[in-house]
């Protein structure tokens, strides 16, 4: 009979795939949108802000998004980049680190928000090999749509599409498509969308009211100001 093998060399292979798993963590100020040709999953109240990253490269779409108290009043401003692909190659069991490359870009969120510039660090202080690129995704603003028509761009799914196999970030394609139906930061806001188009028909139930009143909640909570005027003079000529 052959000698069993010791309890501890057994845990040691069935935790060896989890042995090389790197992290990658992001402020609270961004948020996870796709890795490696699939959509990340998350939730307007649970922040995603660590990765499990096998060895191997690894192409990650981020964006910064947060919201900025007003120096001049006590409302805020959502401010929203286009997704940046961050192409990392893991090679061990590491610690990363992303952050803004400037320290006080609270400061001009929304310069900064045009074009983020970040940088990856790993906790031993190692080189770290990776590239990132910006993208030209975006999304119209709710009043814009409204008066143009448009279709919502589902950041999510182009994201998605951004960092799949091959594909090409600085180029990635801002065509509209149809949005899915998921809460996440990516997509709450567009949801609104839908309660415009209810707009044309009666509400049936009071569920459906205190929906669309709170779809509205949200979206003028992170309007700027700007946009808050374009939404009410097209509600007035609503009524």
């Amino acid at each position: 009979m052959k000698p069993l093998l010791p309890l501890t060399a057994i845990l040691a292979l069935c935790g060896s795939s989890a042995a090389f798993a790197a992290n990658l963590n992001i402020p609270m100020s961004f948020e996870y949108i796709a890795l490696d040709g699939k959509e990340i999953e998350t939730s307007l109240f649970n922040h995603k802000s660590e990765l499990e990253l096998d060895n191997g490269t690894h192409k990650i779409a981020i964006r910064y998004n947060d919201l900025v108290e007003d120096d001049f009043s006590d409302s805020e401003t959502n401010y929203k980049s286009s997704p940046f692909v961050i192409t990392l190659k893991v090679d061990g069991d590491y610690e990363y680190h992303m952050k803004p490359a400037d320290g006080d870009f609270v400061k001009h969120p929304k310069k900064f928000a045009k074009s983020p510039q970040v940088v990856i660090t790993r906790n031993d202080n190692g080189n770290v090999n990776y590239q990132v690129k910006q993208t030209n995704i975006t999304e119209e603003s709710f009043v814009s749509r409204l008066f143009s028509g448009n279709t919502a761009t589902d950041i999510d799914v182009e994201a998605a599409v951004a960092t799949g196999t091959g594909a090409s970030a600085a180029t990635a394609s801002s065509t509209p498509v149809a949005p899915v139906s998921k809460a996440s930061p990516a997509v709450a806001a567009t949801a609104v969308t839908a309660t415009a188009a209810a707009a044309n028909r009666p509400v049936t139930t009071a569920d459906d009211a205190a929906k669309a009143e709170q779809m509205l909640q949200y979206w003028w909570l992170h309007a700027d100001e700007k946009t808050r005027k374009e939404f009410m003079s097209w509600a007035i000529k609503q009524l």
